[in-house]
Formats: C-alpha cells, sequence, structure tokens
C-alpha cells in the first residue's frame, strides 16, 4: 500500500495567497476551475519538479500527468534545453534589438512545420490564437468565425461565451458554432454566410475538458480544407496542446491536410516561455500588417530553449515515443479497470490522453477515483487532458498502475 498524503503547507500557502491574490491561484491551474475536486485532495502549491516528477510543498512526490498543463514534453529541467537557454542568457536576453536567434527558430520551424513558410513569436497560446484570427480578418476583410462546440482557444474576449464575466455582447457576435463532426452543418453555415466567414479555428481533434475526446471522421479534414478553399475562408489549426505530441509536423500533417494558420505554444521549448504562429506563404503579408506585439516578445533565451527542444525531439522521434509510453499506460489501465468492472474510458491520442470512469454519469465516481490516486502520488486531475513526457519510465508507468489498482479497490469498497 501507498502512503496517502496530507497538504497542511498548500493549505496554509493558499490561504494567504487569497489575501493579496485574487482567487489565491487564478486560471485553469487554481481550485475554482473544476479540475480539484474534492479541494482536499490536491496539493496546490510546488517546490520542485524533475523529469516526470513534482514535489508540492509538503515533500510529497508526484507522478506528474499534468506536465505543467502541457510545457513539459521532454522532462522537467531538461539538461539539453536547459544548457541551451543558459548558453543564450549569458549572451543576452530580453534586449532592445532582438538577437538573430530569432531567425534560426523561425528557419527551424519552417523546415520542420509542414505548413510552415514563415513563423510568428509571442508568448503564450492565447496570443498565439488571437494573433491568428486578427490575421485572418485582416486577410479576408472579414468578421465571422466559425468554432466546433467544445472548443478552447485561450481567454481573450473573442473566444468566451456570452455569460462569462467581463465579456460583452459584442465581442462574440460575429461568432458561430457548429457541431464537432458534422460536415453538413458546417456546410450550411458557409452556404448562409456567404463571403462573411473569415476563419475556422479549431483543434486537430475534439480534446477539450468534461467530456470524452473524438477524432475526425474519415474526410472530414479534407472536406473542411476545400470547403475554406472555395469559400476563400482561413483555416486556423490550433495545436497549442496537441502540437509534436502526434507529429513534428503539425498536427494538421498527422491528418492529412494543410493548414493557412497554426498555432504552437506548450511543448514548444518545453516549459520556456515562447509561442508561435506559423502560415502559409498568402498569409504573411495580413500578419506583418497587425498591431501585434508585447514587451517580451523577442527574448532571446526561451528561442534557444526552442530550438534545443525541437532539435532534441527530432533526435528521439519524440512524437512516437510519447504514443508507445501513453499506450502502455492506458493498456493497463483498462486493465485494471476491468479488474474492477469499472468502464474506464480513455481517448484521444494516447500521448494526450483524457480518464473518465464512466459508471455513473454524475462524475463523482471518478471524482473519487481521481482524489484516491493523487492522494497516493499520481497527478491527475478530475476532467482535462493529460500528458505523457519522454522522461516517464516504465517503473513509473508500473508504479502509476499499482496506484490506480489501489484506488479502485478503496472506491468498489466504498460502493459495495
Amino acid at each position: 500500500m501507498h502512503k496517502v498524503y496530507d497538504f497542511p503547507k498548500s493549505r496554509e500557502a493558499f490561504a494567504h495567497a487569497c489575501e493579496v491574490i485574487p482567487s489565491g491561484i487564478y486560471g485553469h491551474q487554481g481550485p475554482a476551475e473544476g479540475c480539484y475536486i474534492p479541494i482536499e485532495a490536491f496539493p496546490l502549491y510546488s517546490q520542485k519538479a524533475q523529469g516526470s516528477y513534482l514535489w508540492d510543498l509538503d515533500g510529497n512526490r508526484f507522478i506528474d500527468y499534468m506536465c505543467a498543463y502541457g510545457p513539459n514534453i521532454l522532462g522537467y529541467n531538461d539538461p539539453d534545453v536547459d544548457e541551451a537557454a543558459a548558453r543564450q542568457r549569458a549572451i543576452s536576453d530580453c534586449t532592445t534589438l532582438p538577437n538573430p536567434i530569432m531567425i534560426d527558430f523561425a528557419d527551424l520551424l519552417v523546415d520542420t512545420v509542414a505548413s510552415a513558410d514563415w513563423a510568428f513569436f509571442a508568448k503564450n497560446g492565447n496570443d498565439a490564437t488571437t494573433g491568428a484570427v486578427m490575421c485572418a480578418r485582416a486577410h479576408t476583410h472579414r468578421k465571422k468565425l466559425v468554432f466546433f462546440k467544445g472548443y478552447y482557444h485561450g481567454v481573450s474576449p473573442w473566444t468566451q461565451k456570452i455569460d462569462y464575466a467581463g465579456v460583452i455582447p459584442e465581442d462574440v457576435e460575429n461568432n458561430i458554432y457548429v457541431d464537432w463532426n458534422d460536415y453538413d452543418q458546417l456546410a450550411q453555415v458557409f452556404e448562409d454566410n456567404k463571403d462573411e466567414i473569415a476563419a475556422v479555428i479549431a483543434q486537430p481533434y475534439m480534446h477539450g475538458n468534461f467530456a470524452d475526446n473524438i477524432f475526425p471522421a474519415k474526410d472530414f479534414w479534407a472536406k473542411v480544407r476545400k470547403l475554406c478553399d472555395n469559400a476563400g475562408t482561413v483555416l486556423i489549426v490550433d495545436d497549442v496542446r496537441a502540437g509534436f505530441r502526434m507529429d513534428l509536423a503539425g498536427s494538421d500533417h498527422y491528418f492529412g491536410f494543410e493548414a493557412d494558420l497554426i498555432c504552437f505554444c506548450k511543448a514548444l521549448a518545453n516549459g520556456y516561455n515562447v509561442s508561435a504562429i506559423c502560415g502559409k506563404k498568402h498569409m504573411m503579408n495580413a500578419m506583418s500588417s497587425l498591431s501585434f506585439t508585447g514587451s517580451y516578445w523577442m527574448s532571446a533565451v526561451p528561442f534557444a530553449a526552442g530550438i534545443a527542444c525541437i532539435e532534441k525531439m527530432k533526435r528521439i522521434n519524440c512524437p512516437q515515443l510519447l504514443i508507445d509510453k501513453g499506450q502502455k499506460l492506458k493498456d493497463g489501465l483498462l486493465e485494471t479497470a476491468k479488474k474492477y468492472d469499472y468502464d474506464l474510458h480513455v481517448t484521444g491520442m494516447p500521448s494526450l490522453f483524457y480518464l473518465r470512469i464512466a459508471d455513473d454519469p454524475t462524475l463523482m465516481l471518478h471524482q473519487e477515483w481521481v482524489a484516491e490516486c493523487v492522494k497516493r502520488g499520481i497527478f491527475i486531475t478530475n476532467h482535462h487532458n493529460h500528458f505523457i513526457n519522454a522522461s516517464l519510465s516504465d517503473e513509473d508507468i508500473k508504479e502509476t498502475i499499482e496506484i490506480a489498482d489501489e484506488a479502485f479497490a478503496i472506491i468498489k469498497d466504498r460502493h459495495s
């Protein structure tokens, strides 16, 4: 049996944080988001990380399947990436004039990403998706955007919902929402909005939160690509979450088509803060026309880290490595769940997987199982995708399955 953790120092730190920081921990990493239920089962602050492991403020060690919500693709503190970043930091980072390493990074992305003729850099995934939408509107001189229901493309007002705090009707009045994989519905939207749709923006497959993940139907992307071409509409792929976990040439390449614009962030530099919009040649002038920048967008250290990260991912064939590790974990979890007669769903790519115990539609049973896993050293969350990183070992996977087994046994006994 594995030790059951408790988190007194996290609780103390959070109480202090709530006095000086809105929500204590805001955004997707905070307890208000809904992925940490019940709250008492989760640590809230970390003190260090290495490889596949995260240590919380109380010194508890976790095998981390959130991977900083995606950026940790090679392993925390990867020596090759950190060394490249340190070398650049000794020369310069954020300076009045950009360092030409920015050009080297753009060259590498153009050589790596199948649909890329150029690269534009920012800091967050939200920067990349917002810049791509602005570029599409500048290119087409149109307003309307098409989203697939269940999407997540960032936190700017244009990508939120009308009932979200701080969002006004004008922010979203040009948004159109269609069902994922429903090509006929999408085609009808284009028919009803001729010469008005600036862009379709979508994840490469539906990997939203709070629901099983769904791959595109056969020929779906080929048909969407043709529909956009015929209408003069820009096709944007949001690869912020899935990028490089399926295909180093881009997730559009994995599914056999090319986006006009593709957005990267999370795995781009193994945790160093940089994001990128890559695009086709015909979109370059529109991107150049934007008034869109930031104080730290040309800092050199993340560019060096990004180069080292991509080069290492190529050397180790990272997407296949992650898929193989994820498949081994998936098979073990499914076998363990079956042992206790639970219907565990593991959906999406094995390198970017979503978990759900389907026996209880309220999701309470699933949340109980997750809580028992977390309290024993497996950091997963209730309703978000999970991530594989290259440093995850067979021993880590074995320990994960052992703890999952303990957690299944506990909830089976509790509800017998």
